[in-house]
């Protein structure tokens, strides 16, 4: 449906709906893998309850598409600041007199109800927030952006497995050259044309690159258990001062969720415990821990540009594809996307997702950490609102891209730009290093 004709108004109202019954589709089996004292239970001081995002999902969208696009009356002004993301921090937010689960589904389920009466009857232009359904997408997107996040806190609860899903593809076609070469010049970064692309994803832009190697896939396992044994956690040449801090007062010792059996690491993955699979991405390290192996390495993460060109550029017809593959939306072919998985697929997979410069997974699986700065782009302008990027812009937060298996399709592209904290670890992050392709003088760019 994301290669729907959007130019016409039946076709475009059938793309949104069926975006945001998907959206809470997987909500709804989010929310009720497990019961009610679960749901409002906080399982990790970095996580909200299930139970506030599935209210909180409901009330931005009554206040996005019922009171802004349809002009409505607040149905319960009075939740509003319960439910509003910079009023109270995650770990407040269990003591606030919070809709319980029968009143938050309830109220998620009235408020879309109405939101689709509402669709049905919109023109889908001749306003901003209308204008290509803009305003739609962007909820469909917000929701899917939460049910990751409840993914997360799954990820975090303790007990056994509540979720379930059939394994990935497995690499085929035989080994990979360990790195791609992405050649000198330049390329357009951001977007002009996305419909439903956010505020910090604009505008396109000119940007020249020296010539740069990156990985063919993600770090793996297997190497980043290189790393561990040969004492990477333990020497803080590998690490910034900031780090280095960092990895001593937490105690930092491997990934995320990792624990050493004997000689054998095992990880624990919704509720499963299991060996480490070597294939697969690494997953849930920090930015941190991203820098240090690839200074381990001798190599360095690949700034947001550099991801951005090697996954976007098309040196034959000189554009940027909205893909890696080209322009079609993701299929099951092409990225592993929509918690169709629930883990990542073994590095080398999916080579019909390959980009121009024979990169491979550069979308789905984990989300790559590169060594930029949240930052606005030339000629930024924030929109619909200041609180989605622009308080965030500045060197506290650092830039993922790609998405992970994890994110739903209409929430991922080519120019999504997702950032965190560079000491996050319980999202589903990842990483790829690069170098330079040849030697550079001076301080590096």
């Amino acid at each position: 449906m994301l290669n729907a004709d959007r130019t016409d108004p039946a076709v475009l109202r059938e793309l949104i709906a069926a975006e945001l019954i998907a959206a809470r589709e997987r909500t709804a089996l989010l929310t009720g893998a497990v019961d009610d004292t679960e749901l409002v239970a906080q399982h990790s001081p970095l996580m909200s309850p299930l139970v506030w995002d599935l209210a909180h999902i409901g009330n931005q969208e009554e206040l996005w598409l019922l009171r802004n696009v349809g002009g409505r009356d607040p149905m319960h002004p009075e939740i509003d600041p319960l439910y509003d993301a910079f009023e109270h921090p995650r770990a407040e937010r269990p003591r606030l007199p919070l809709l319980p689960p029968a009143e938050a589904r309830a109220y998620a389920h009235e408020v879309r109800g109405r939101v689709l009466d509402l669709l049905a009857a919109s023109p889908l232009e001749g306003a901003p927030l209308l204008d290509a359904g803009f305003a739609f997408g962007m909820i469909a997107q917000h929701e899917q952006q939460h049910d990751e996040t409840m993914l997360a806190t799954h990820q975090l609860r303790s007990g056994p497995a509540v979720l379930d899903a059939p394994p990935p593809p497995a690499a085929t076609g035989g080994p990979l050259p360990a790195e791609v070469l992405v050649p000198a010049g330049p390329f357009t970064m951001g977007t002009d044309t996305e419909p439903w692309a956010l505020d910090n994803e604009r505008p396109a832009h000119r940007v020249e690159l020296p010539a740069f190697r990156l990985d063919t896939t993600p770090v793996s396992n297997g190497a980043y258990l290189r790393f561990l044994a040969d004492g990477g956690y333990d020497d803080p040449r590998w690490w910034t001062p900031a780090g280095w801090a960092h990895r001593m007062s937490a105690g930092l010792e491997a990934p995320l969720f990792w624990q050493r059996d004997g000689s054998q690491w095992l990880r624990r993955r919704f509720g499963h415990l299991e060996p480490v699979p070597e294939e697969e991405p690494v997953l849930h390290v920090s930015w941190y821990e991203a820098d240090a192996y690839a200074r381990w390495a001798g190599r360095r993460l690949p700034t947001e540009a550099e991801w951005e060109k090697a996954a976007r550029h098309d040196p034959a017809s000189g554009r940027s594809r909205r893909f890696p593959w080209g322009d079609a939306a993701p299929g099951p072919e092409h990225a592993n996307l929509g918690q169709r998985h629930l883990r990542p697929a073994p590095v080398g997979a999916y080579p019909e997702g390959e980009s121009p410069y024979g990169a491979r997974q550069l979308i789905g699986d984990v989300w790559e950490w590169t060594s930029s700065d949240f930052t606005d782009y030339p000629g930024f302008t924030a929109w619909p609102y200041p609180e989605y990027s622009e308080v965030f812009f500045g060197p506290e937060y650092k830039v993922l891209r790609g998405g992970s298996f994890a994110v739903a399709p209409v929430a991922c592209r080519g120019t999504f730009r997702n950032w965190d904290y560079p000491v996050r670890r319980q999202i589903f992050s990842g990483f790829r290093t690069a170098r330079d392709a040849e030697p550079r003088t001076g301080a590096e760019g």
